[in-house]
Formats: C-alpha cells, sequence, structure tokens
C-alpha cells in the first residue's frame, strides 16, 4: 500500500524568531505522531512578601485589606498632661471617658516610637556656619555641631507617633471576634487568602461608613483639646511603608509622584492640534 502524501504544518520556529533545527535523529515537536511534552507549570511561592502583606490595596483614604474589611487612620497631636492643673487633668479625664461611651464600634490606638534622623539638621548647621562671618558664632556653632553629633552617636534619639485606627467589618464589627481567636500564631501559618471582590454598592457604604466614622473620633478628640487629621491615600501608604522599613525608610523616603522624571501620560492643556473653533 503506497504511503498516504501527508503536508507537513508549518515549522515551529525558536525562540529567537529562527527555524527550529532539531537534531540528527531526533523528532521535531509540532509534527504528526509526535506527542507533545506538557509545560510545567511554575511553582507559586506561599511565602511569598506579597502573600505575607495584610491589605490588598490603599484607596481614597482607605486600606483594603485581604479578608475584604477596610481600614482608616487617623493622626494625632499629642498634649502635655503632666504640665496641667487638676481642674483640667479632670476635664480631660471626663472627655476622654465620654468618647469611650460614644464610640459604636472598636477602635484601635497605636503609639509608634521611630528613630530621628539627625543627619540633616546637622548638614544645615554646617551650611549656617559656612557662612558666618562672625569669629564667637562660628566657634560656638562648631562646639554646639560637635555636641549634637556626639550625642546622636551614643543615644537613639526616639519620637513619637499616635495614631488611631478605625476599621469597617462589612459582615458587622462582631465578625472579627473568629478572626481574633486564631491567635497570632494561627494567622501566621494559615494559607494565603484568596482574591476578594467586593462590588460597587459595598464599597460605596462601606466608604460612608468609615467617612462617618472619622468625623466622629475626630470631634471626640477634640474635646479632650486633641488636634488629629486622617491621613489620605499617599500619607497611608508613607505610614506602611515606614513600618516595613524602619531601616531604609530614614535615608530613603518614599518616592514623591508629583516630582517624577520618567515619561507618564497626563491631561494636556490648551487646544488639540487640528482642532478648529467653528
Amino acid at each position: 500500500m503506497p504511503p498516504t502524501n501527508q503536508t507537513p504544518g508549518p515549522m515551529p520556529a525558536a525562540p529567537n524568531g529562527a527555524p527550529f533545527q532539531a537534531a540528527p535523529g531526533q523528532p521535531i515537536p509540532g509534527q504528526p505522531g509526535v506527542p507533545q511534552q506538557p509545560q510545567k507549570a511554575q511553582p507559586q511561592n506561599p511565602n511569598s512578601t506579597q502573600n505575607s502583606l495584610q491589605f490588598a490595596e490603599i484607596r481614597d483614604s482607605m486600606a483594603i485589606m485581604t479578608d475584604g474589611t477596610f481600614r482608616s487612620i487617623v493622626a494625632c497631636q499629642s498634649i502635655n498632661f503632666d504640665l496641667m492643673s487638676s481642674r483640667e487633668r479632670e476635664g480631660v479625664e471626663y472627655a476622654y471617658q465620654n468618647f469611650l461611651n460614644s464610640l459604636h464600634h472598636p477602635i484601635q490606638i497605636l503609639v509608634r516610637s521611630q528613630r530621628v534622623d539627625i543627619g540633616p539638621y546637622i548638614d544645615k548647621l554646617v551650611d549656617l556656619r559656612r557662612n558666618e562671618d562672625n569669629m564667637l558664632l562660628t566657634v560656638l556653632m562648631d562646639d554646639y555641631i560637635n555636641f549634637i553629633d556626639a550625642l546622636a552617636q551614643e543615644a537613639n534619639i526616639m519620637d513619637k507617633s499616635f495614631y488611631i485606627v478605625i476599621p469597617y467589618f462589612p459582615e458587622g464589627d462582631a465578625a472579627n471576634l473568629k478572626g481574633q481567636a486564631k491567635g497570632f500564631f494561627g494567622k501566621l501559618f494559615t494559607s494565603p487568602a484568596s482574591v476578594t471582590t467586593i462590588n460597587s454598592d459595598a464599597y460605596e457604604k462601606a466608604k460612608t461608613e468609615i467617612n462617618n466614622r472619622v468625623e466622629s473620633v475626630i470631634a471626640g478628640l477634640f474635646q479632650m483639646g486633641v488636634h488629629s487629621i486622617r491621613l489620605n491615600t499617599t500619607e497611608i501608604s508613607e505610614l506602611l511603608y515606614n513600618f516595613y522599613n524602619p531601616d531604609t525608610a530614614i535615608r530613603e523616603p518614599i518616592r514623591n509622584f508629583e516630582q517624577m522624571t520618567s515619561i507618564y501620560t497626563r491631561k494636556g492643556e490648551g487646544q488639540a492640534p487640528g482642532v478648529q473653533n467653528g
């Protein structure tokens, strides 16, 4: 029986675009009668940094967590409670008690200690000393610069920041009890969470509820004489960047997107070319 004439398929190409050349005696993949080799799927690393983060996105001055909940952060200024009189202390304590009783949702009070970088301050003093003509002032400035430099090397100069984290749970404020029951190690060794889907109605409801909670917290803090402000999207990103990079954030702050030198697209100003006013 004569062999059947079969039209060979297209010659497979190599990754660089050149025709595929097989070694003598080896079959060419893609031809009839040659079994296809299954492609191995790239394994996913469950212990990657992206999977360990507990937030999925930051937008509209909110941090969207991987479990579908929301967080908003309010930065607070400190007050010198020790220098107040007894009557002023009683007033602050009474206002703080009323503030806690007026809350209908949980909050988290965060006190963060961060090392202060004295390098820019010393550089500024050196520039002022270089432009000073008075010899007596230059000698005093040299002593002061040496004192500040020695103090920064011997002791860690710390700065404290105060924040209030305001959460919102779409399923209710009691929905976080299940997560709290796991404990720290239970959350640490659990598998990465799947992609959380939030529809537009639930997102708008969460956004409105978060705004109302933030306004009530800021008003309650104002009654105690504590000035506070809500962090926007950029400020939340900077705060999380400082938390995850405590060493490099001192010398390498987060990039200001308004001062980027790379090419990006933005809306032009003026009249488009080729358009005539009619």
